[in-house]
């Protein structure tokens, strides 16, 4: 797989003197190992009794991400004497193939604005989940929790408030890191229904306004009526005083008259 190390092959060669020397080609052209991409791990044994010598080589190559899908790998032995001929072993083909880059990502349920007390579900959806593990991080720094597809946060706090992302660390991929995801924790401490709460709580503050100004209607009018009863009694009850009053006056009147001159 591009970008992974592979072993290509061990060659070997038993029974030479002088001992010789092994090399690797790669699509015909000399391979030399750079440490990297490319590395070549030797051993030379001599026999005790005999003195023949046994080299081996192993070859690890990493192939490169574009690079050719089918490269060819070979083997040789230089013996170490002068008009002799190198031996040249059987060439390898690998097959390499293209990994296929993790698509990570974060689902949040509930979405947005969160009340304090409630509870976030922050799920790491990968297409591998079987030989994947999943940790997590909160703006920038790593969790100290057990690796899981799945962060739940209860009685979320202010303190919850965040970026969250998660890293799938699969064994042949590497590890992946995908979007962060805003957690937002409301700041009004009424509770989980503060949003909801505080709009209904205007509308009840107007309906009692409402009735109360009803109210002070019904009662101003109340009063006026019987402000205007009392009135129309208190006439009432003058007129015949009123009466009283005349008669009285006029029989004053009518015995003065009668009095001699």
């Amino acid at each position: 797989m591009a970008g992974v190390p592979s072993k290509v092959g061990t060659c070997v060669s038993e029974g030479g003197y002088p001992a010789g020397t092994l090399s690797w080609h790669w699509d015909g052209k000399p391979l030399i190992p750079d440490g990297k991409g490319v590395s070549v791990q030797e051993e030379t044994r001599r026999h005790p009794e005999t003195g023949l010598f046994t080299l081996q080589s192993e070859l690890m190559v990493t192939p490169a991400q574009g690079g050719a899908p089918h490269p060819t790998f070979s083997c040789s032995f230089s013996p170490g004497l002068p008009r002799r001929r190198a031996l040249h072993a059987a060439p390898i083909q690998l097959n390499v193939w293209e990994s296929v880059p993790l698509e990570v990502q974060v689902m949040v349920e509930p979405g947005g604005m969160l009340a304090p007390g409630g509870t976030v579900t922050l799920t790491c959806e990968t297409p591998a989940q079987s030989s994947v593990q999943i940790y997590w991080i909160k703006d920038g720094m790593p969790l100290p929790l057990p690796p899981s597809p799945m962060l739940v946060l209860s009685e979320v706090k202010p303190e919850d408030q965040g970026t969250y992302s998660c890293v799938a660390m699969h064994p042949s991929h590497g590890s992946q890191e995908s979007r962060g995801v805003s957690v937002v924790i409301e700041t009004d401490k009424e509770g989980p229904t503060t949003g909801y709460v505080e709009g209904q709580g205007l509308g009840t503050v107007a309906l009692a306004l409402g009735i109360l100004g009803g109210l002070g209607i019904a009662v101003l009018l109340i009063g006026a009526t019987m402000w205007r009863r009392w009135q129309r009694q208190r006439q009432e009850r003058k007129a015949p005083e009123n009466q009283e009053e005349e008669e009285e006056e006029e029989r004053t009147e009518l015995n003065q008259s009668e009095e001699p001159e």
